[in-house]
Formats: structure tokens, C-alpha cells, sequence
């Protein structure tokens, strides 16, 4: 493994790095290229609890920064099973030379990666010839060892139409899955997620405010070290988004202002101030009872 890896000054001005990125973003996409697991491929085994230790940051945030590269950014792909990851267009700065010496690294490494369709994935984008030659002849071997043994029995080898077509199908597939993880993600709350506070507070503030960055994951860490009920925090933030706010540090403004002004520390708290205040408004103890649900409705009474 080489002790330094090449981060192109053209970096900072990519218009996807200058556009899309936040800087917690940037941060983090060079970690990825410039860690110390990080092969000659592309392709390097890493679990979320190293990336955690080496950034500082929790491992939900860990896991929250992959999957925003996966899904929002679609620069990486990560193996949660095998603790692989891939980086998109690595060969193109990393590999753009041949030559003996760096094709037997290349050789050596491609043969240590459990996920081989990651092969592909990274061997798509390396413009040199006889490196992308390297790395087709093992996601070749792949397919072989996968779903299309019969195909490979009979033949013997493939031929370049054959390949090709295995191709659009792989990536026809995988356009398949990540559709479906987005619209699962758009659509309910998974079971990790259930059993999560972070990730409930992550993907609720995802969904109705912004998505969310490194920084504001670290300040959802601490909202729970001070208010460890999150379904407070979420009401906070229905209460933000309703008055136009983006930023969690007027989540916090409200959390802080509903313990010191109102006595308001967990969502029981929450809940039995608004049949109260219903109480107070209707003169009627009995109806605000049943009619709890629409006073939750209401967050800006608790303002």
C-alpha cells in the first residue's frame, strides 16, 4: 500500500464539490480518498466504527455520511456485509498510468475484494487501457462464479456482445435497487430506524426542513445527550419547519425555551401542555381529552 495518494488541486474547483457539497461534505470525501485503509483500486474494506474513531464523530453519524454519499451523491458504494467501499472515477486520477509495477498492485488488490461487482463498478470509469483490461478480466471472473455459471459452463469464455449485454443487466438491476431504497426511505421508517432515536430525528429532519450535514448530525447528538426524549425533539422540529426555520439551532432555541419558560422536558410533558392549554381555551377539561390529537396539531400554542 503506497503512503501518500493524489488529491488533484482541480478538486475544490469540481462543480459538484463546489455546488452540492457542504464542507463537513468535503471533509469527508477526502477521508475517503486520503485514510489509511485506501488500496491503489479504489476498492478498500473499512467498518463504520474506524471511519467513527478516525473522524471524531459518532457511528451513526458515520453511517448517516456513507449513506449520503451513496444515495444523495452517488459517489460511493459501500457493502455492509463485506465492509467494502468503492469510490466513482478513482481510476480516473489514481490510474491513469500503466506500466508493470502498478498493474501487479492492481492484480494483487483486485484479488483480495470479497464484492466483486464493485469491480465493475470502479472499472467503468478508468480511462487507460490496459488498466481497465486488468479489472474486466475480474468482474468477468465474477459472473462466472455468480448467477451466470450455466451461460459460462456452455461457452467457455465470453464473447464482447455477451459481456456487454451482462453489463446493461447488472446496471439495470442496480438502477432497480437504489430505486427501491429511495422510495422504501420516502415512504416508511425502517425497523433500525424505529429502534434509533438519532436516525428518527435524522431522517424526520431530513424530510421536512433540509438534508442534513455533518455538523448538524454532531448537534443532534448533543440535543439527545440533553433531552434524551426524542419525540420532544421532533415535535421541535415540526414547530421549525412550520415557522419557516432551517437551521437546528432553532430546534434547540425551542427545546431550551419549552424546559426554562414552559416545564416542558419529554413528550409527556409536551402533550399534557396542550391538553392544558386546550383546557384553559375551551373551559372543558372532558372535551380537550378527546380531542387530543388536534391540539398536538397545533404546535405554535406551545411557542
Amino acid at each position: 500500500m503506497a503512503k501518500y495518494r493524489y488529491v488533484y488541486t482541480t478538486f475544490w474547483n469540481d462543480p459538484r464539490v463546489v455546488e452540492e457539497m457542504t464542507a463537513e461534505d468535503k471533509y469527508f470525501f477526502l477521508y475517503l480518498l486520503t485514510n489509511e485503509s485506501t488500496t491503489q483500486i479504489g476498492i478498500y474494506q473499512i467498518t463504520k466504527k474506524q471511519i467513527a474513531f478516525d473522524m471524531g464523530y459518532s457511528m451513526e453519524s458515520a453511517g448517516a455520511l456513507l449513506q449520503r454519499f451513496r444515495d444523495h451523491h452517488k459517489i460511493i458504494k459501500y457493502n455492509e456485509e463485506t465492509r467494502e467501499i468503492a469510490i466513482k472515477n478513482w481510476g480516473k486520477y489514481n490510474l491513469n498510468r500503466g506500466g508493470k509495477p502498478i498493474l501487479d498492485c492492481v492484480k494483487s488488490e483486485l484479488k483480495e475484494v470479497k464484492d466483486t461487482s464493485l469491480i465493475q463498478w470502479v472499472g467503468e470509469g478508468i480511462s487507460n487501457d490496459s488498466v481497465r483490461i486488468v479489472y474486466e478480466s475480474y468482474y468477468d471472473t465474477s459472473y462466472d462464479t455468480s448467477e451466470n455459471k450455466e451461460s459460462s459452463n456452455d461457452a467457455g469464455s465470453y464473447d464482447t456482445s455477451t459481456i456487454r449485454g451482462q453489463k446493461e443487466k447488472e446496471k439495470e438491476k442496480e438502477n432497480k435497487k437504489e430505486k427501491e431504497k429511495r422510495e422504501d426511505s420516502q415512504s416508511s421508517v425502517s425497523p433500525s430506524q424505529i429502534d434509533n432515536p438519532f436516525l428518527q430525528i435524522k431522517t424526520f429532519f431530513d424530510s421536512t426542513i433540509r438534508i442534513s450535514n455533518f455538523t448538524d448530525h454532531k448537534k443532534m447528538d448533543k440535543l439527545l445527550e440533553f433531552y434524551p426524549d426524542h419525540l420532544l425533539i421532533i415535535e421541535a422540529i415540526k414547530l421549525t419547519a412550520d415557522q419557516g426555520k432551517s437551521n437546528i439551532e432553532y430546534v434547540e432555541g425551542i427545546l431550551r425555551n419549552w424546559a426554562l419558560e414552559k416545564g416542558i422536558n419529554t413528550y409527556e410533558d409536551w402533550l399534557a401542555k396542550g391538553a392544558q392549554q386546550h383546557a384553559s381555551n375551551t373551559g372543558s377539561t372532558s372535551k380537550s381529552t378527546s380531542q387530543v390529537p388536534s391540539i398536538i396539531g397545533r404546535r405554535s400554542s406551545l411557542d
